[in-house]
């Protein structure tokens, strides 16, 4: 039997392409395909190669290309995206070829704190800025607006006081690596 085919994009040091990839290892229905990143010196490729994954780069203009990124899959018989720390727009021809088929995950509880430009420690400040009581981390699908495709999982975790976009980072963080890969193994075999 043939496995579902993963391809994870990232941007940064991609630790939750790492606990992706580490998850899936060996897994009787999934495998990952391929780590592709529109950065170069992106510590997710050298990552990701340690494990014995294969790795792509390209360009922002390239990744820009949604045909380009069909033909990238195709070539590598790649059959969902997921999103792990990628922080680029993805081309809505990949969104149609690919529909219910692109996962991302987001630091925060959407819809608060979403859309362009909210990543990372951007999030967690304006969490901690607007002085939250909670916040976590939302599993969707993607549609052609950041941010916005249908939720699939949230999980929070509380702030108090003394927390800081650095504590609060080290929160989700923990929620990002217990429930990511246990969220996208659930949604792939329950399609």
């Amino acid at each position: 039997m043939n496995k579902t085919r993963i391809g994870i994009f990232a941007s940064g040091t991609g630790s939750n392409a790492i606990n992706l990839i580490r998850h899936f290892n060996n897994h009787p229905h999934i495998e990952v395909g391929f780590v592709l990143s529109n950065k170069s010196d992106a510590p997710v490729l050298n990552s990701a190669k340690d494990l014995g994954i294969k790795v792509l780069f390209f360009s922002n203009h390239e990744v820009a290309n949604g045909n380009f990124l069909i033909q990238t899959c195709k070539n590598h018989v790649i059959d969902w995206v997921i999103l792990a720390g990628y922080l680029r727009l993805i081309p809505s021809e990949l969104i149609q070829q690919f529909e219910g088929r692109i996962i991302n995950l987001h630091p925060s509880l959407l819809p608060k704190y979403g859309g362009k430009g909210m990543h990372g420690g951007h999030v967690h400040e304006a969490v901690i800025a607007n002085k939250e009581i909670e916040s976590g981390i939302t599993v969707h699908f993607v549609n052609e607006e950041f941010d916005k495709g249908r939720i699939i999982a949230q999980f929070k975790c509380s702030i108090n006081s003394t927390d800081t976009a650095s504590t609060l980072a080290k929160k989700i963080h923990v929620l990002e690596q217990s429930y990511l890969p246990v969220v996208v193994e659930k949604t792939i075999l329950n399609s």
